[in-house]
């Protein structure tokens, strides 16, 4: 049997895929056995600790629970945050810790489609932009991609967290991908507004100024009640966990929704869209 020494000072997915065998072998384990335990197949277990396959959230987090180590300071959850730290903005790998435990969601978006109602398409073509424009490599690319869906788990959570998204009216009229990425994306988004746990609203061009945002902003609603806002630029990602700097964000929050088109009408603009990419 052919065995690939591993060089950790490679790379961090090298040092990640290290750890993972040391780990297995410290208790003698099989690469089926340790897959059979988290859920995956050997030669997924395989292709991680050799570097050839790129670790995901659930993955991470199935490693820490079968060895032991979740909820410690040093998990295989903290090291996967910490190699996608280089291909996402400062702050955004600290939030999306919290955006997987959070009970209420509230989102808006400006631009494009956000991640948690993006499909795998709409996805790629952002992420693909990226490396044409020469601002990510295609390996960052698709682990863009990859994060994506592993943020999406938090939509099939048990029980799901109740999300309300409003989208500027700027996200739905950019064409991205061509007509059948579009039609996919529109389906999509009809799709999360029918859940018993979602809110879609638009908010339109005509708002002006009474659209309180610029910016993308997000609001999470903790397990323990705490509320923490997130927002971004082009260069970096901000966390606040103060309540007297997130309780006006979230009142800002609560004036766009009440000027915000309805559910329905969103859903209607939407469709209607969606029949002109046919």
């Amino acid at each position: 049997m052919n065995r690939k020494e591993l060089n950790p000072e490679e790379g961090p997915e090298a040092a990640f895929g290290a750890r993972l065998r040391s780990s297995r072998e410290e208790r003698g384990w099989t690469q089926e056995s340790l897959g059979e335990r988290m859920g995956f197949s050997a030669t997924h277990i395989s292709a991680v600790e050799t570097g050839r396959k790129i670790s995901t959230l659930r993955f991470a987090r199935s490693a820490d629970v079968v060895f032991g180590i979740a909820g410690t300071e040093d998990t295989f959850e903290r090291q996967w945050r910490e190699i996608r730290h280089g291909v996402l903005l400062e702050g955004f790998p600290e939030f999306l810790g919290y955006e997987s435990r959070a009970v209420e969601i509230r989102l808006y978006e400006v631009g494009v489609i956000p991640g948690l109602l993006q499909t795998p398409e709409y996805a790629t073509v952002l992420a693909e932009s990226g490396v044409k424009r020469g601002a990510s490599t295609p390996e960052q690319a698709a682990e863009r991609v990859a994060i994506v869906a592993d943020r999406q788990a938090v939509l099939v959570r048990t029980p799901p967290p109740l999300i309300l998204a409003v989208l500027d009216e700027s996200c739905i009229r950019r064409p991205l991908g061509g007509p059948d990425v579009m039609r996919d994306q529109f389906t999509r988004l009809l799709e999360f507004a029918e859940l018993p746990n979602t809110v879609l609203q638009i908010a339109p061009f005509e708002m002006g100024e009474l659209r309180p945002f610029d910016l993308p902003v997000t609001v999470l609603t903790l397990p323990d009640r705490s509320i923490l806002s997130y927002a971004e630029s082009a260069q970096r990602g901000h966390l606040e966990r103060d309540i007297n700097s997130v309780v006006p964000i979230l009142t800002a929050y609560h004036q766009l929704q009440a000027e915000a088109c309805t559910q329905a009408a969103a859903v209607a603009m939407i469709d209607q869209l969606r029949k002109g990419t046919s």
